[in-house]
C-alpha cells in the first residue's frame, strides 16, 4: 500500500470530526514546541542577533538627530551615517556599561556593580526558567510560573515576617515555605491534567489570575497589612530570613544565585541521570509508547508539575528573600513570563537556561542606564525581548533570513 493511500485510510478512520479537535490542537501545539526546543544553536544566536538589530533600528529612527540629518541626506549622507553610528555607539556602549562593567568607574569594585546586578536579575529567571523547560521536556506547556513565583512568596514572605525563629532556621523555613507554596500551585493543574485531561495551558493561566487576585486579598487583610501603612504592602520580613549577601552590602547579589545554580545542576542530573529524568523525557517524546511501556504518565504529570511549582516557589524566594523584602502584588513582575522565552531560548537544557537567564538578566540591568544616560525609552529592552520570542518562535524565518540550512529531520520531511 502506498504512503498517500496509507495517509488518506488513516484519515478516514479518525473521521472529519477529528479536524480541529482540542487533541488535534494539543498535538499541534506539541509539535510546534517541539520544533522551537530543538532549534539549532546556531538559529537561537541569530535570533537573537536579528531581535538586536531590529532593536537598533528602532532607536535610529527614533533619535532626533539622526531625524535631523533625513533632511539634507542627499546632499550630506555622511552626516546621516556619522549620526546613525554615534547613536549605535551610544546605545550598545551604555548598554555594556549598564550590564557588564562601568568603564567610567573610579575602580573595579564600583565597575563590576553592573555585572553583579545581571545576576542578581537573572536569579529568579533561572529558577523560574528551569521549571518550565523541564515541563516542556515532558511535553506539558506550563504557562503558570507566575502563579507559582506569586504563592510561593507570599509563604515565604508570611514565615519571614510572622514568625520567630533562629538565624539559619528561620532562612531555611522560610524558603521551604516558598518551595511548597509554589508546589502546591503547580501541584494544582498537574492533578487536573492527569485525572480530567484539562490542559494545562488553560489552567494555568487562570491560577495565574487566582494567584494575582489572592495575594491582593490577603494584603487588604490585618495579618499581611504593614502597620501605620495604607499601602497594600506586608511588614518587612526579619533580617535572620534574608538571603545573606556574597559581596556584601555595596552590592545586591545574594545567595539565591548560588542556589539557582545549584538547582540548575540538579535539574540536569534529574533530567540525564535518573530514572524519572528519564520517565519524563520519555513521556515528552511519546506519552502513548511511555504508557504501553509501563510508565504511569498520569504520576509523570503531577510529578513534572509539582517540580515546576517548587522551582518557580524557589524563584519567588529569591524575589521576597533576596531583594524586594516585603510582599506587595507586584512581587514576581513579569518574571513568570519571561521565563517562557528564557526556556525557550535556553532549548529546555539547563545550560542553555542559564546563559538565556543572564542575557535577559543583562537587557533589564542595563534599561535604566539606557533611559538615563541615552535617553533612549527603558521601553526598548521589552521590545528587543518580544522580537526575540519572534524569532525564537520561527525557526524557518531566521533560517531564511541568514539562508541558513534546514535541519536533517526538516529536509526528511521536505523529501
Amino acid at each position: 500500500m502506498s504512503e498517500s493511500t496509507a495517509t488518506t485510510d488513516r484519515s478516514s478512520a479518525d473521521g472529519p470530526e477529528s479536524e480541529g479537535s482540542p487533541e488535534e490542537a494539543g498535538r499541534d501545539f506539541g509539535r510546534l514546541m517541539r520544533e522551537i526546543t530543538q532549534s539549532d544553536l546556531l538559529v537561537v544566536v541569530f535570533a537573537i542577533f536579528a531581535a538586536m538589530l531590529l532593536g537598533g533600528l528602532l532607536v535610529v529612527l527614533a533619535d532626533k538627530d539622526v531625524l535631523a540629518t533625513t533632511g539634507y541626506f542627499f546632499s550630506r549622507p555622511g552626516d546621516f551615517f556619522a549620526a546613525v553610528g554615534g547613536t549605535l555607539s551610544s546605545v550598545f556602549t551604555t548598554m555594556f556599561q549598564g550590564a557588564i562593567y562601568n568603564t567610567n568607574a573610579s575602580d573595579v569594585a564600583v565597575g563590576i556593580r553592573p555585572f553583579t546586578q545581571t545576576l542578581t536579575v537573572a536569579t529568579p529567571l533561572i529558577l523560574a526558567g528551569l521549571g518550565l523547560g523541564l515541563g516542556f521536556r515532558a511535553g506539558l506547556f506550563n504557562i503558570g510560573a507566575q502563579g507559582q513565583i506569586i504563592i510561593g512568596a507570599t509563604v515565604g514572605a508570611y514565615v519571614g515576617f510572622a514568625w520567630d525563629l533562629p538565624v539559619v532556621l528561620h532562612l531555611i523555613v522560610a524558603v521551604v515555605g516558598c518551595v511548597l507554596g509554589g508546589a502546591i500551585w503547580g501541584f494544582i493543574p498537574g492533578f487536573l491534567k492527569a485525572r480530567t485531561g484539562a490542559h494545562e495551558v488553560i489552567t494555568t493561566i487562570m491560577l495565574n489570575y487566582i494567584a494575582l487576585n489572592l495575594v491582593s486579598f490577603a494584603l487588604s487583610k490585618t495579618a499581611f497589612q504593614r502597620p501605620g501603612s495604607t499601602n497594600p504592602q506586608s511588614p518587612l520580613i526579619a533580617e535572620t530570613a534574608e538571603y545573606p549577601l556574597i559581596l556584601g552590602s555595596a552590592y545586591n547579589l545574594h545567595l539565591g544565585f548560588l542556589l539557582a545554580l545549584a538547582a540548575a545542576g540538579g535539574v540536569w542530573w534529574l533530567l540525564e541521570r535518573s530514572t524519572w529524568g528519564f520517565q519524563f523525557r520519555a513521556v515528552g517524546a511519546n506519552p502513548h509508547a511511555a504508557r504501553t511501556a509501563g510508565m504511569s504518565v498520569s504520576k509523570v504529570y503531577i510529578l513534572v508539575m509539582v517540580t515546576a511549582g517548587a522551582l518557580a516557589g524557589l524563584a519567588g524566594s529569591a524575589q521576597i528573600l533576596g531583594t524586594e523584602h516585603s510582599l506587595t502584588a507586584g512581587v514576581a513582575a513579569s518574571f513568570g513570563f519571561d521565563a517562557i522565552t528564557v526556556a525557550l531560548l535556553g532549548r529546555s537544557r539547563p545550560l542553555g537556561i542559564v546563559f538565556a537567564a543572564l542575557l535577559f538578566g543583562a537587557l533589564r540591568a542595563a534599561g535604566p542606564a539606557l533611559q538615563v544616560q541615552a535617553g533612549v525609552p527603558v521601553d526598548i529592552v521589552l521590545v528587543i525581548q518580544s522580537l526575540i520570542v519572534l524569532f525564537i518562535a520561527a525557526p524557518p524565518l531566521v533560517r531564511t533570513m541568514f539562508r541558513l540550512p534546514a535541519p536533517a529531520h526538516v529536509k526528511e520531511v521536505a523529501a
